[in-house]
């Protein structure tokens, strides 16, 4: 009831009640006044403290000048920025924390896929070309199978603080394809803090570009991509209004293949040194040219009772080249081309076997060559409706002393549909077919059929 109502009802009683009767009643009324308006500031306290809970601050972020492309597993908004820019300068779905300067976004993505494969794959939950059955294993050319698993499902933590100094952030990120049995297995993804445009912690490689994984259904993405995410201190510098160059100081974890059927020991002297440099532009896109120069050492290694090396390192690098350009308004181009030698471990096919340095004949731990290269395409038949085709390859050079099953080379293909269903589910046909060959020229093929249906709660 507001002032002026009970001001109202009260002239209103004064006037129609008798003189004497007004006075007798006078202590009552006033006690009455004083209790509403109590209540009444009770009331306009409540108001405003609601309001304070709800009302999110009217922040502005910096907005990315690299394009957003909404792809069915977003490895994007994973990645530190310079400047903590961001694709959403106006933080929807954040929310603040009251008496701080602190907003934050908590979000699951659940997905399920379900796979149909012609023979047997090596792997049912995710598309490894690299896991490949090939002529004279066990299962080369078995029956298809058929599989459906949970494992690509995220939980995200986005922590930020934009407008305090340095422009702080934590992220954090996991799914369910770690190692061991079962069907989930927890996996960290990311798990950085980042201040002042220095990063720490658990994510990308600065050799790693994430704004050009292709959209595809498959949870691994191609072959050739460079996948390297680990504990790092990584510093990104403006050089330009559309420059910025990132330097990274990050964990070795390189390693040697055996010597014939004799296992190795792997160590490392210094740490993976990197840097990329990148040039974005708004509705154009970027590209980025990245570098690494890593150690290789193995220790203590016999052969037939005799030590063949007491201690040996050799000296890794590699260059990464990658585009990601918007074509026209519905198309958009990914590229990447990397070639190095002693990299071979942080490409996303061949970092599952030992291809980073190798024995040669005369009994040397020599870096191994690699080379990669990828190419997507994606186009927008409707607002909602997407399709994309990618193909990667991938090739090691291999030396005289590895075994006849060491990984040699990959192909990998896709296309697909993705219908936008809602604003947060999606819904993914795709083909994908994966060709291996090993050291020895033994090959296999495996064609898949793949449908993904992944929901974001919170964006």
């Amino acid at each position: 009831m507001s002032r002026a109502c009970i001001v109202a009802l009260m002239v209103l009683a004064a006037t129609a009640a008798p003189p004497a009767a007004l006075r007798a009643a006078e202590p009552e009324i006033e006690a009455l006044k004083a209790e509403i308006a109590a209540l009444q500031k009770r009331v306009e306290e409540m108001e405003r403290k609601a309001a304070a809970v709800v009302a999110m601050p009217a922040i502005e972020g910096a907005a990315a000048a690299v394009t957003r492309r909404d792809t069915i597993d977003d490895r994007q908004e994973a990645a530190p920025r310079l400047g903590d820019a961001t694709f959403d300068p106006k933080f929807q779905g954040f929310f603040p924390i009251p008496n701080t300067s602190i907003i934050m976004k908590f979000n699951a993505k659940p997905r399920v896929d379900v796979t149909f494969d012609s023979d047997f794959a090596g792997d049912d939950s995710r598309f490894v070309t690299a896991k490949i059955p090939v002529e004279g294993q066990p299962m080369h050319e078995g029956d298809g199978e058929t599989n459906i698993n949970g494992k690509g499902s995220q939980i995200r933590w986005d922590v930020r603080a934009p407008e305090l100094a340095g422009a702080p952030r934590f992220y954090y990120q996991n799914d369910f394809f770690g190692s061991g049995g079962g069907n989930f297995n927890y996996r960290l993804q990311h798990l950085y803090g980042q201040v002042y445009d220095v990063v720490i912690g658990h994510t990308y490689s600065v050799f790693e570009d994430p704004d050009v994984w292709p959209d595809t259904v498959d949870y691994e993405g191609p072959n050739s991509m460079v996948f390297a995410r680990k504990p790092l201190v990584r510093y990104q510098l403006p050089l330009a209004d559309e420059w910025q160059l990132n330097l990274g100081l990050e964990k070795p974890d390189s390693s040697a293949d055996n010597y014939g059927e004799t296992p190795v020991t792997t160590f490392h002297r210094y740490p993976d040194v990197g840097f990329n440099t990148r040039w974005e532009r708004s509705d154009v896109g970027h590209v980025q040219m990245s570098g690494i120069a890593r150690g290789t050492g193995v220790r203590d290694v016999e052969v037939d009772g005799q030590t063949l090396a007491e201690e040996e390192t050799v000296f890794g690098w590699g260059l990464n080249l990658s585009a990601g350009l918007d074509i026209t308004e519905k198309d958009s181009l990914q590229a990447l081309g990397v070639y190095g030698e002693g990299i071979g471990g942080l490409g996303n096919d061949s970092g599952f076997f030992s291809t980073d340095a190798a024995f040669d004949a005369d009994g040397d731990l020599q870096p191994l060559p690699y080379y990669s290269g990828m190419l997507g395409f994606t186009h927008r038949w409707t607002d909602k409706l997407r399709s994309t085709v990618s193909y990667g390859y991938v090739e090691v050079d291999n030396e005289a002393m590895q075994a006849g099953s060491a990984y040699h080379a990959t192909q990998y293909a896709s296309a697909n549909f993705i219908y936008q269903l809602y604003r947060r589910l999606s819904l993914g046909l795709e083909g994908l077919y994966g060709e291996k060959e090993t050291n020895d020229g033994a090959e296999g093929d495996v064609w898949r059929v793949q449908l993904g249906l992944a929901y974001s709660i919170f964006d």
